[in-house]
């Protein structure tokens, strides 16, 4: 388990000697907080993990979701049962983005065996799958975070990478071309990037599109396994399911993890708007 899990894959898996442990990672950009329908049904044995307070530092001019204080995201993920040896299943309401930012931190932070369940929650109900109120009682982890499994990006290494490689810019194209700005303090994009709306990589359903029509959308933006791709998005949190996706398809990615909440907060950085070229 390194990318995606389907609901009767984890299934199976759940039902066997060694079953994955269970973050649930409900969030949504501006709430209503997760906590509330995690207590309302979650998987049987999930634990609930909280997106801005445990996967994110406090905003600020490093961005609206940062990286964590490493020793508090360690602690958070010993406390929810997080160990080295047991694989890490994550999932959300469906939409992706949170699961795949729980992926992204802990494959950064050193851990070989994490997954994301494809489509989420609406996924597992939909196969058949039990929810449960009952929470349960997680023993403490052992996890010892190992940073820099996973590339990441600082704005200097984005700006460098949009012009000898590929950066794929993750959020809705109004927002890319800078027609519309909703909640940074200017609209555009890094100069150099592509645009690549992080929606575009999954279907009707909400789950990823199969690998190799993925590998067929990356290659027509230049990512390709032989390019140098990077990936930004508004705060790191859909870019982190765009990096999961280029993952499904084979195409090893850096996230800039501060994206366009900390580069547009930079009045010394350009900034570029309209369409891509060409």
């Amino acid at each position: 388990m390194d990318t995606i899990t389907d609901p009767a894959a984890l299934a199976a898996a759940l039902a066997s000697e060694r079953p994955p442990l269970l973050l649930d990672v409900r969030w949504q950009l501006g709430g209503p907080p997760g906590r509330p329908e995690y207590e309302a049904g979650h998987l049987p044995g999930a634990v609930y993990v909280d997106l801005d307070s445990q996967l994110a530092g406090p905003p600020g001019a490093s961005g609206r979701h940062p990286l964590p204080d490493l020793t508090g995201f360690a602690a958070a993920m010993r406390r929810a049962g997080v160990t080295r040896d047991r694989a890490v299943v994550a999932y959300d309401g469906g939409q992706g983005w949170a699961a795949a930012r729980a992926w992204w931190l802990l494959r950064w932070a050193g851990h070989p065996s994490v997954a994301v369940l494809d489509g989420g929650l609406p996924a597992w109900t939909a196969h058949g799958g039990p929810l449960t109120t009952e929470e349960p009682a997680a023993a403490e982890g052992d996890f010892v975070p190992e940073p820099g499994a996973l590339p990441a990006l600082t704005a200097d290494e984005a700006a460098a990478l949009a012009r000898r490689g590929v950066l794929l810019d993750a959020r809705a194209a109004e927002r890319y071309r800078g027609d519309v700005e909703p909640i940074d303090r200017v609209g555009g994009h890094i100069p150099g990037a592509v645009s690549a709306p992080t929606a575009q990589n999954v279907g009707p359903d909400g789950r990823f599109l199969p690998a190799d029509r993925l590998a067929e959308r990356f290659a027509a933006l230049g990512a390709t396994p032989g390019a140098e791709v990077g990936v930004y998005c508004g705060s790191g949190v859909s870019a982190a399911h765009q990096v999961l996706a280029l993952a499904v398809a084979g195409v090893p990615a850096a996230l800039y993890v501060g994206s366009w909440s900390a580069w547009s907060a930079d009045p010394g950085r350009p900034v570029a708007t309209g369409p891509q070229p060409g």
